[in-house]
């Protein structure tokens, strides 16, 4: 279609006809004529130039938290040269960048970049691009949308985290505050059962697969002790507003690369309807971090009925790590119902001070760290740590 100057050529063209017609100067005839072929000569370039634009985009780092900046890259290239290309990628909702260039030679491609805020969490759909290119006299420009959408996942803020409680190793007459296994090796066979989306697939038993023609995952029974399960709250009630509940997701975060990285294999539950996320993989690390990026409060949830249905699934082993807000009876029942099936209970709540709630969890031996949301869970889970090893006993 016309640019603003095509549609100004057009304008000139119709008023010399209009002059032609009244002094019957056939060089203003001519004159009209020129304009009008040159804006029809430029649409008919630019159809055809559009289609042999090519953009790619790479987003770096492909891992990113609530507060990171990532750089965006787009390379353009065309078969052939391109005038005045006006590229516009969008980063849905947070905004779009735009560029201009004078033009692209073939086989030349250019390189645009663009940072990006990424705040707040959640999953983000970057693109497609849009461009528009014109013809050399910038009378008439075409276009679209070029390239394929790419997901840019938001993971929540995390702190780094320092210590582990007390828990039971291998011997249970002795303690340990690490698990006592490596993530890559050093379990036990225990079956094998259909593949699940996020498992390594260096477990895939191949021989079964072939023969049962679906994929299949040699179940490794995990030590008892390296078991560990994170319960995040994600009832409304609990909280007093929206940055409170963020801080919550903050803290669940940073407790699932806590535990991760010390060798644990903690599994996540944030409200849904299965037994919860396992963290055993870096895909399973990544599908739990994408799951925080989404997680919302919920109006109706009865939390006691929940977690009951969830310990069905045979949850138990050395942690267990309630994050919420302001703890209540419903946190109690939580305690209540896997307590026994850990070794070690954490109630992470985001409160100023302790309520009769968490005064009763920590008369029952559960550990409480109480953090705010204008200060990171660094602290406040170092002081817990360090007060459950001062009042840790030796057997």
């Amino acid at each position: 279609m016309p640019t603003t100057r095509g549609w100004a050529a057009l304008g000139a063209g119709a008023a010399l006809v209009v002059l032609w017609v009244v002094f019957g100067e056939r060089l203003l005839l001519a004159g009209a004529a020129f304009l009008t072929i040159a804006v029809a000569m430029g649409t008919i370039y630019v159809r055809r130039i559009d289609p042999r634009v090519v953009v790619n985009r790479t987003i770096a780092p492909t891992q990113v938290h609530d507060g990171d900046r990532v750089v965006v890259t787009l390379e353009v290239s065309a078969a052939r040269r391109v005038y005045q290309p006006a590229l516009r990628d969008t980063v849905h909702p947070l905004g779009a960048a735009q560029f201009f260039a004078h033009r692209i030679d073939a086989g030349v491609p250019m390189v645009a970049r663009y940072e990006v805020q990424c705040r707040p969490r959640g999953i983000y759909t970057i693109g497609p691009a849009d461009i528009q290119v014109r013809d050399p006299l910038g009378l008439s420009e075409a276009g679209g949308a070029v390239g394929t959408p790419d997901r840019l996942v938001v993971y929540p803020k995390v702190d780094d985290l320092d210590g582990l409680p007390v828990g039971r190793g291998q011997d249970p007459t002795a303690n340990t505050s690490r698990a006592s296994y490596s993530q890559t090796s050093g379990e036990d066979f225990f079956t094998l059962r259909e593949y699940q989306q996020g498992d390594d697939l260096r477990r895939v038993h191949w021989p079964s697969s072939a023969k049962r023609d679906e994929l299949m995952i040699r179940q490794l029974e995990i030590p008892w002790q390296s078991r560990a399960l994170v319960v995040l709250d994600p009832r409304r009630g609990a909280y007093r507003n929206e940055a409170t509940f963020e801080h919550a997701v903050r803290g669940t975060a940073s407790v699932i690369r806590h535990l991760y990285r010390a060798g644990y294999a903690p599994r996540l539950w944030a409200g849904g309807r299965g037994p919860g996320t396992p963290v055993g993989s870096a895909d399973g690390y990544a599908l739990a971090m994408e799951e925080l990026a989404t997680v919302r409060t919920a109006t109706a949830l009865d939390l006691e009925a929940t977690v009951a249905r969830l310990r069905k699934g045979g949850s138990s082993g050395g942690i267990l790590v309630l994050v919420t807000g302001v703890a209540d009876d419903a946190d109690l029942a939580v305690f209540r119902t896997f307590g026994r099936d850990f070794y070690r209970t954490l109630v992470m709540s985001v409160a100023d001070a302790e309520n009769e709630a968490i005064l009763r969890l920590g008369r029952a031996g559960v550990i409480a760290v109480l953090g705010s949301p204008e200060t990171p869970w660094t602290g406040p889970w170092r002081n817990a740590m360090e007060r459950a090893w001062s009042t840790a006993t030796a057997g």
